[in-house]
């Protein structure tokens, strides 16, 4: 974004933080007047033989912020521990302060995964806002333009860092689901591996090309879309639909009906178009249960991974609640926890019904 959009500081203790305006020419040179020491993180990756794949271990992460007061939120411009030093923001982009992982990635070993890693990579925090009481649907389609070319940046910097090999921008909120501050905002991870269900989504496509030589995600939405009872909304060249096999009591997958890679794959104005679906959608979940208050949600931008099998992944917005009633949630007990096998108490064409009547 080099059209005087984006201003790049560095907070006291040496964190990068990123302005994205909605508009060039706005001053964001106001220094963090904050005395911090550099942050000292002790994060393991231990790989698990048994499933085959790798844990974090960040154990640091007990003291971080949690649910402070309104007055009181670091993501609130002017506070005595604002994260951001400008009086008023649009948007931005800056490192955790209380990071998973942290520190230029180490990669595997070239003869398999070795038992302990450094807890290497790096944890962003996006804020949409600097309205504490706001919400990404509720925003002007302006601002969520611009959080969508923030996405982008930090997909591609981010992507280019030696050794990360996946990039998960995500948004939990909630007190429900685990959100720890109410401000609007989202999570940004960059790994030193692949996840494992986005391993496994690539190795079922791959299955599904070598026996009929097409993609899987593109078939399976446009299935999705000829059948219809399951599409929530569609705009442009994007639909939003309830998976057939959902986990969750209201869940939906939002997707190109083109092959695209990733967020950085999409057209300044395909970006925008899939930011108002996204908050279309967001909307919806929100308004399921008479709006008070909001259902709690988890979004994933499921993206190609940086280096590898960038052919066979499609491009993925899920959306879902643990929500399943007005004063009822979705536990993971044993069969989900201890099993993986997930058992759903709405059905996905009620949940889509249901989803369609919450349009705005």
């Amino acid at each position: 974004m080099a059209d005087g959009r984006r201003t790049a500081i560095r907070l006291a203790d040496g964190r990068e933080l990123i302005y994205f305006d909605d508009l060039p020419g706005l001053d964001r040179s106001r220094p963090d007047p904050r005395r911090l020491e550099p942050a000292r993180t002790a994060s393991q990756l231990r790989y698990d033989p048994v499933l085959d794949e790798w844990v974090v271990v960040a154990a640091h992460r007990q003291g971080r912020t949690n649910l402070p007061a309104a007055d009181a939120c670091p993501l609130c411009p002017g506070g005595p521990d604002s994260e951001i030093p400008a009086a008023g923001y649009h948007a931005v982009a800056f490192e955790n302060r209380f990071p998973s992982l942290v520190g230029a990635p180490v990669p595997a070993p070239p003869d398999g995964p070795a038992g302990l890693r450094p807890g290497t990579g790096r944890c962003e925090v996006v804020c949409f806002t600097d309205d504490h009481d706001a919400a990404f649907s509720t925003l002007a389609p302006r601002r969520r333009a611009t959080i969508g070319r923030a996405l982008v940046d930090r997909t591609e910097e981010l992507g280019r860092q030696p050794g990360v090999e996946y990039v998960l921008c995500f948004e939990n909120r909630g007190r429900e689901i685990g959100a720890t501050l109410p401000h609007p905002h989202g999570q940004i991870y960059a790994f030193p591996f692949v996840p494992p269900r986005i391993a496994r989504a690539l190795e079922s496509a791959r299955r599904h090309r070598h026996r009929s030589g097409g993609c899987l995600f593109c078939e399976l939405g446009a299935a999705e879309e000829k059948a219809g009872e399951r599409v929530v909304a569609a705009a442009g060249d994007f639909i939003a639909f309830v998976p057939t096999a959902a986990r969750w009591p209201y869940e939906v997958v939002i997707q190109p009906r083109r092959h695209l890679p990733d967020l950085a794959a999409l057209g300044e104005a395909e970006l925008a178009v899939l930011m108002e679906l996204y908050a279309d959608v967001l909307g919806r979940f929100e308004r399921l249960f008479g709006g008070e208050p909001p259902a709690p949600y988890i979004a994933c931008f499921l993206q190609a991974p940086v280096r590898a099998d960038r052919d066979l992944a499609h491009l993925r917005v899920q959306v879902f609640t643990l929500r399943r009633a007005p004063d009822k949630l979705k536990y993971l007990a044993a069969t989900e926890s201890g099993a993986g096998v997930f058992i759903n108490d709405v059905a996905p064409e009620r949940a889509a019904e249901r989803l369609r009547a919450a349009g705005g």
